[in-house]
């Protein structure tokens, strides 16, 4: 795989890579990180010749993409945006608070529609959405809504 970003680091950059890398309260990510920025490191303050990435992959265990996207990260965003995770794309993950709970629960003593006995987690799931209290649910997620205010549909 060609290398497509070259890093170079300062003095003082590889000088705190290389404490983050020998002290043990860096978390392993951060310290994985570093050391791909150490062993790739083309700059004049090199202790040694840059590893090639299939071998900075192999030495530290992770995958070949992992190394280049560090590598990206630290060319285009800096040293903290590449020690960092990348944010999350995409939307977030919608969550159930208590007032959602408690309209579950409403919901859930209420009459069950016609034709039926009693609620079922399924249906209890479709009338949520019905009624626009959460956009989207799942019925393990109705379940456990449940569960937690001790309500049972029997």
């Amino acid at each position: 795989m060609a290398n497509r970003y070259r890093i170079i680091l300062t003095q003082t950059e590889r000088e705190n890579l290389n404490t983050m890398a020998r002290t043990s309260r860096t978390d392993a990510r951060r310290f994985i990180h570093a050391r791909v920025l150490l062993l790739s490191d083309y700059g004049e303050h090199a202790e040694e010749a840059p590893w090639k990435v299939a071998d900075v992959a192999r030495a530290l265990g992770i995958g070949v993409r992992t190394v280049e996207h560090i590598k990206e990260r630290f060319v285009e965003e800096g040293l903290e945006a590449a020690l960092g995770r990348k944010p999350r794309s995409g939307v977030p993950e919608v969550t159930f608070d208590g007032a959602f709970d408690a309209r579950l629960t409403a919901l859930a003593c209420s009459e069950p529609p016609a034709g039926r006995t009693r609620w079922t987690v399924r249906l209890l799931a479709e009338k949520v959405v019905e009624l626009k209290i959460a956009p989207s649910v799942s019925t393990m997620t109705i379940q456990r809504s449940l569960k937690k205010t001790n309500c049972v549909l029997t």
